[in-house]
């Protein structure tokens, strides 16, 4: 502990000693700093905030999400300090007084874009932030400079929420309504070809699948038809049946009179046949046998006396409409052969032409489908575009206009100033002690002891004259005069700094 007092003394003594090299070195590292610190311009800082409003019913019924805003406004915010914005603040302010050529402005897009930051608080809110610290410009005109181009970029912000919104909407109809036009075209091409084609080969209208359903169908119609023939040739087999079993006249009846005989016996035969006996059934050759000898009798006798049997007119008019049904049956039977010949020939003649069909019918679909989404997203996009314009989908308001700053954010002048002061004395103390190392003096005797490990008889103090002593006090003024003044200085230049922070209107 006494060695480190020690020391501590002598270290003191060394400055001491060497006072004047200590004030010289301290004032010109002061000088040298408060210099450089007044070439660095002051930095004003002018933030504002912007709320942004995503609600809106209309807007999510026609599908423009919060999502969906949201990723717009974020886009916006990303592009907000982008070159082209950059440049029109650059063009609208000051800074492009100066700028003559592309390089300059480049540069001033550059410079510019270090001085503004976008930053998301929340979902809602956004801040901007401008700051301008430019030499060419006084404190005064850089805190509107900064002021400026603030407000510029919340101008650039509702250009690009609204005009350039709207701007690209109609950009978008505009490029809709041209790829509209051209598929219209094309779609009618399409369709004078398919005409075309179809006149030249009814038989092949609608492709290869199309004629191959309509033979399908021609078949499934032929077979039905057919079914139905063999329906109404049984109907009428069987009903010609009943009719040759049906007596064309009912007869009076008469007391044993032949006719009614006649009649009597062909009875008997019909119902005899009708039991399905055939030809040699000795049943069947006896009734014949019998309706001959009676036929004659009634010959004999002179005509019948009797009227026309209703059952069997009626049942000659059911045979005659059951026989023209077979008849178009059999018609429509022989047109469906025909139909479906002729397309099966078709097939086999031009196997080329069915496909080129299918191809033409292909190719018109796919138009006619592209056409409608086309003209479907056209709507779409010109109701969204109502919508964001009329009932602004997207609404935002300034929370604090931005202001001319009073104060600079950077640097911290009045620190600045203290910790040069404090690194001058500090440079200057510190130079006097190395100073003092690189001698060959001792400061104390027991300095000189631990040096050549001998004993200190004694030291011997310094004395002074009278003249001396007047000589040292002048030297002490001096020396106080040199750090007041340093002093002096430091508290002039606080001074002005305070005041010059007051002049900033």
């Amino acid at each position: 502990m006494d060695q480190l007092l020690e020391e501590l003394r002598a270290g003191l003594w060394a400055v001491w000693n060497r006072r004047w090299l200590a004030l010289g070195v301290a004032w010109a590292t002061c000088l040298a700093g408060w210099l450089l610190l007044a070439l660095v311009p002051n930095t004003y800082e002018s933030e504002t905030r912007i709320f942004v409003q995503l609600d809106d019913v209309l807007a999510e019924q026609i599908g423009i999400g919060a999502g969906s805003r949201a990723r717009d406004i974020d886009r916006i915010r990303q592009t907000l300090a982008s070159s082209v914005n950059l440049e029109k603040v650059v063009r609208t302010t000051r800074i492009g007084d100066s700028v003559t050529s592309p390089t300059q402005m480049e540069s001033a897009i550059a410079r510019l874009s270090d001085d503004i930051e976008v930053v998301s608080q929340g979902q809602n809110i956004f801040e901007i932030t401008a700051t301008s610290s430019r030499t060419d410009l006084s404190d005064n005109e850089n805190a509107e400079l900064a002021q400026v181009i603030a407000q510029r970029m919340i101008d650039i912000f509702r250009e690009e929420n609204l005009g350039g919104a709207r701007g690209e909407m109609a950009d978008s109809i505009e490029f809709l309504n041209q790829q509209l036009e051209a598929r219209e075209a094309e779609l009618a091409a399409a369709e004078e070809r398919r005409l075309a084609f179809e006149a030249a080969n009814p038989e092949l209208i609608g492709g290869a699948q199309a004629i191959a359903a309509q033979l399908a169908a021609t078949r499934s119609e032929l077979r039905s038809v057919e079914a139905d023939l063999a329906a109404s040739q049984s109907a009428l087999a069987a009903l010609d049946g009943q009719i040759s079993s049906t007596p064309r006249t009912i007869v009076t009846p008469g007391a044993g009179s032949p006719q009614a005989s006649l009649a009597q016996a062909q009875a008997n035969l019909a119902a005899l046949e009708a039991r399905g006996l055939t030809a040699e059934h000795p049943d069947i050759i006896a009734a014949r046998r019998t309706v001959a000898n009676l036929r004659e009798q009634a010959q004999a006798a002179g005509a019948p006396a009797g009227q026309i049997n209703p059952a069997y007119s009626s049942l000659q008019s059911m045979r005659v409409e059951r026989l023209s049904n077979v008849q178009a049956l059999q018609s429509r039977k022989a047109a469906l052969s025909a139909e479906i010949a002729g397309i099966t020939a078709s097939q086999a003649r031009e196997p080329g032409a069915a496909a080129e069909a299918q191809r033409i019918s292909r190719d018109y679909d796919v138009l006619r489908e592209q056409y409608d989404q086309l003209l479907q997203d056209r709507e779409e996009l010109r109701l969204r575009g109502q919508v964001e314009t009329e009932r602004s989908a997207v609404q935002f308001e300034v929370i604090d206009p931005p202001t001319t700053p009073r104060s600079p954010v950077a640097p911290n002048r009045p620190l600045l100033l203290l910790a040069v002061l404090v690194l001058g004395l500090g440079a200057g103390a510190g130079s006097a002690y190395a100073l003092s190392k690189l001698g060959s003096t001792f400061a104390t005797a027991g300095q000189l002891e631990r040096a050549f490990g001998l004993p200190v008889i004694g030291t011997i103090s310094h004395t002074f004259t009278e003249a001396g002593r007047e000589l040292r006090a002048k030297r002490l003024k001096y020396f106080a005069a040199g750090v007041g003044g340093l002093g002096v200085l430091f508290a002039v230049l606080m001074c002005a700094e305070f005041v010059q922070r007051g002049m900033v209107a």
